[in-house]
């Protein structure tokens, strides 16, 4: 039976607590034949369910291929066969392994952390000495290096994976271990129960074969290089032969990387890729990521590998971040031209055009210089009419005898002078700021020569009503409370007036940062004009850490759009 040597008790903490522990198997010094776990040497910090997880592969393994250690297997016809059964197998193990013993880490080995381009190991910590005379000895590293070394060099191998490429002749040959592949990979730990021989034939896609000796590297050392183009490959060996940490660690690799830089992009394939394996997570970001840097996506050579499908559901969206309706209309033309979809796709895309929010000026010239407009006037030349309706005549006037809260009305987020003001905060944790813009009251032609001037404040340190200092009945102020401030934002017109009738504001603020040398939309807050602030604005930033993903430089990179909504709300249709 296997000695219960290795006690495993989390730290102070709670159910979060972390475990430190390693688990040896060794052959006991009077028997070949019995194995026992000892060596609880402290290592890497992992969740306690890590360890639990890793102590149920091991005995998953143990279970299928040493059953009369732990007496649990009933399948042979007598104790003497299973016993045999035993002694074949175990002895097989150790004339394969160093003279010692064959001893394979069982529990705690691997710990990860993903930073930049790099999954690395975490650092090591030694443990609390149990006494006032005795110290850990943590030599956790080398141990790692010499199962690295493991992989490398073959040794001890009682495995042998034979990669084949599909639709190709290409064979790739791997030696590894059983035990390492059944601890990490339930997936192995079936097709090896199942095996004929000490031979595994898989067959890989020619991207996921490609990567996959340095797939199996990771069973042993715990860390992967990834490139770019790799990702997806790697994601999806860790998906096939549920490798959960892996899995994990390359989602959030490429939720982080969505904005570094690719010769043909990358970000249109990830989002593909999710959408194909199911991976809500991943898709959400990619999609985000494309509707908030729209206008650097459609200057690079990704915006015409979008799919169909994808680009219409852009087109849908509010959100988008871009220069202009005109920027994102002539676009969708340079896709139509290159991908030449069906007439259904090409007036589709058309329709979903905001021809509202292009100043009428080049409504006229896209109606003689555009040849797609030309060739497709006929199917948005009702979108067209309302749209010089609009710019026509003023929005109480139009409210009168159109819907205005439709989606031809509505404008997106955009980045040009006239819809609002980008602003650097430098130091925003000093003082109070502010400053002024001006917006076009509205996008209608009517309105394109009346301004509005904004008033924008930021405050780094507000505090709710009940939380600033009070007076005593002596007159004398109590002391203001400065811990539990948070950052705050608020922006109102100048003046009123009657123009304002009729039109609400939505404000947008998005706060820029910097992410692999690259200055991409990290949040987005919309507020109305009902509320003067962004409730929830900045409430998880910490602007007092120069290296915070808040701040580029040191400083608060913002950028104010404000959107004019009309409504039909003042003379009902007669």
């Amino acid at each position: 039976m296997l000695d219960d040597q290795c006690h495993v008790a989390p730290k102070r903490g709670g159910k979060n607590s972390k475990i430190k522990a390693v688990a040896i198997a060794t052959p006991l010094p009077d028997s070949t034949n019995q194995w026992r776990l000892w060596g609880c040497e402290m290592l890497h910090e992992r969740p306690a369910s890590y360890i639990k997880s890793a102590g149920q592969g091991a005995e998953r393994y143990i279970r299928g291929n040493i059953p009369w250690c732990w007496g649990l297997s009933k399948k042979y016809k007598s104790k003497t066969e299973e016993k045999n059964t035993c002694r074949r197998i175990l002895g097989d193990m150790l004339r394969l392994s160093e003279p010692w013993c064959f001893a394979l880490v069982l529990m705690g080995l691997l710990s990860l952390s993903i930073n930049s381009f790099h999954v690395k190991a975490a650092a090591l910590k030694p443990e609390i000495v149990l006494d006032s005379g005795a110290t850990i000895l943590n030599h956790s590293m080398s141990l790692v290096q010499r199962f690295e070394n493991l992989f490398l060099s073959g040794n001890s191998s009682d495995v042998t994976l034979r990669v084949q490429t599909i639709n190709t002749d290409e064979v790739k040959v791997l030696q590894s271990h059983s035990l390492v592949l059944s601890l990490q990979s339930d997936v192995f730990e079936d097709l090896l129960l199942t095996r004929n021989s000490s031979t595994l034939v898989l067959r890989e896609a020619p991207d996921c074969a490609a990567v996959f000796d340095k797939f199996l590297r990771y069973f042993y050392s715990g860390d992967i290089g990834v490139r770019l183009e790799q990702a997806i490959a790697l994601h999806k060996l860790a998906s096939k032969y549920h490798v959960g940490a892996l899995q994990q660690g390359m989602t959030q690799y490429m939720t982080q990387h969505l904005s570094s830089d690719s010769p043909s992009g990358h970000v249109v394939s990830w989002y593909n890729y999710a959408l194909q394996i199911g991976d809500a997570t991943l898709r959400d970001s990619c999609l985000q990521y494309l509707s908030w840097n729209l206008s650097s996506v459609l200057q690079s050579a990704e915006w015409g590998s979008i799919s169909e499908d994808l680009l219409l559901s852009l087109l849908q969206r509010s959100d988008l971040i871009l220069q202009s309706e005109l920027e994102l209309f002539e676009a969708v033309e340079a896709w139509i031209n290159l991908n030449q979809p069906v007439s259904a796709i090409i007036e589709s895309a058309l329709r979903a055009i905001r021809y509202g929010m292009i100043p009428p000026q080049h409504l006229f010239r896209l109606q003689k210089q555009s040849p797609l407009f030309v060739k497709y006037y006929e199917a948005i030349r009702d979108l067209l009419y309302l749209a010089f309706q609009f710019h026509s005549a003023s929005p109480i006037q139009l409210a009168k005898y159109f819907d205005v809260n439709c989606s031809l009305f509505t404008p997106r987020n955009y980045l040009s002078p006239s819809w609002g003001s980008s602003w650097v905060i430098n130091n925003p944790t000093r003082d109070d700021r502010s400053f002024s813009f001006q917006t076009q009251l509205g996008p209608s032609g009517h309105d394109s020569n009346k301004r509005v001037t904004w008033n924008a404040l930021f405050s780094p340190r507000w505090l709710p009503l009940s939380a600033r200092s009070t007076y005593t009945e002596l007159g004398a102020m109590q002391p203001t409370r400065t811990d539990g401030g948070r950052p705050r934002i608020i922006v109102t017109p100048a003046t009123s007036s009657p123009d304002f009738a009729g039109v609400s504001f939505q404000k947008t603020v998005m706060v820029m940062t910097k992410q692999q040398g690259k200055v991409v939309v990290r949040h987005v807050y919309n507020f109305h004009q009902s509320t003067e602030e962004a409730g929830d604005f900045l409430v998880d930033a910490d602007l007092q850490r120069r290296a915070s993903e808040y701040l580029i430089d040191s400083s608060l990179f913002l950028h104010v759009v404000i959107k004019p909504v009309y409504h039909t709300l003042l003379v009902s249709r007669k």
